[in-house]
This record gives C-alpha cells, structure tokens and sequence, in this order.
C-alpha cells in the first residue's frame, strides 16, 4: 500500500519522511516476528526520532502482507464514535498494538501520547490538527495547522506531540496503531479556552 511517511514533532510541526519501502518477504511476516524486530530495535536505539525511522519499514511490511489486520477492527461504537482492538498489551512490555476506527464525523479530543508512536491508515481519511505548547504557560497550545491523510500513509508521533483526530467522509476510518510504553503522568488532554491540561 503506497503512501507518504510523516513526523509529528512536539512543536506541531508535521513533517514528510523519507524511509526506504522493504522488498516483500520470503516468507509471511507475522506479528510475533514484528514485535521482536521491534524489540531488538528499542534496545538498540535510544532515541525516539531514530526508532521511529528504522521501525516505519517494519510496519509496512506488515499491514502489506498481513491483510488481516483490516478484517480485525471493531466497528465503532455508536455513542463514543470509535472502537479500539486490542492486538498486543503485555505487562512489562513497552508495546501497545491496537486496530482503531472512528466513525465518519467523530472527532477526537485534544491529546498527547505520552510515548512515541505510529499510526497507520488502512481505509477512509482523517484529518489531524497539530498544536504546539505555549512557551509562556505549557497549559496553553497554539494551533500550527492541520493535514489530511489517506490509506497507506503512516504518522509518526514524538512523545509531546499534540493532534486531534477528526474522521472524514461517511465511512470509518480503521488504522493500525503502535504505541511504545506510555508515561501517563505525561498524557495530556488539552482545552484550549480554557487553557488547561488534565491527565488523559
């Protein structure tokens, strides 16, 4: 599945990547195999910026030749407008492996992560809108603009990084997300008329 690969840094700033397309393997590239390529590289690399780089052509080796991932999203639930399945969450293991999907219309609230992450979308468009912090008051964020993504492109997150989520068109959006292990004293969900940050 084609697309672009981006960087979502903790100034808002939304940045186009350029990471090499693996070849097809020889054989199929399971999950179990994905998660210790993975965990070889967290033990490797300390810094978020190079993991996310080098674990980019892992994740589309996967979602390309592991079609079922798509057949395993959940529809989303008609009051939250959003579902979460759950792939992979071992205790004492910094990997989070979810399918999400957002029903058209749903729009998400303003949030960080907490830990690196990588989105990536298997059907419908979702725009994001990135924010920054204040530099006068970190309660504070500032809009820096948004981006509309498609199937086949994967999104980066830095730790800070601030979006919000807003599915378009009638159908669901359903993406593979990657989560490493997050600092929940460090997730924020953000108002900005109010100007607060609240733990998410």
């Amino acid at each position: 599945m084609a697309g672009q690969d981006w960087l979502v840094d903790e100034n808002g700033t939304c940045i186009a990547q350029t990471h090499p397309h693996p070849e097809p393997p020889p054989q199929p590239y399971r999950l179990y195999r994905f998660l210790t390529d993975v965990e070889d590289i967290l033990a490797q690399t300390p810094r978020d910026q190079e993991r996310l780089a080098l674990i980019c052509p892992l994740v589309r080796t996967l979602i390309e030749s592991s079609l079922w991932l798509a057949w395993s999203a959940s529809p989303p639930d008609p009051e939250t407008g959003w579902s979460v399945a759950m792939l992979y969450d071992e205790p004492d293991f910094p990997l989070t492996v979810q399918m999400v999907a957002w029903a058209g219309g749903t729009v998400s609230p303003i949030h960080n992560h907490g830990t690196w992450g990588i989105v990536a979308l298997l059907a419908g468009q979702e725009k994001n809108r990135f924010w920054r912090r204040s530099l006068a008051d970190p309660a504070q964020i500032e809009d820096e603009g948004d981006r509309t993504f498609s199937p086949g492109d994967l999104i980066t997150f830095l730790p800070d990084a601030i979006h919000q989520v807003e599915a378009l068109g009638d159908e669901p959006t359903i993406s593979f997300n990657l989560y490493g292990e997050t600092d929940y004293q460090q997730r924020f969900r953000f108002d900005p008329q109010r100007g607060t940050a609240t733990l998410f």
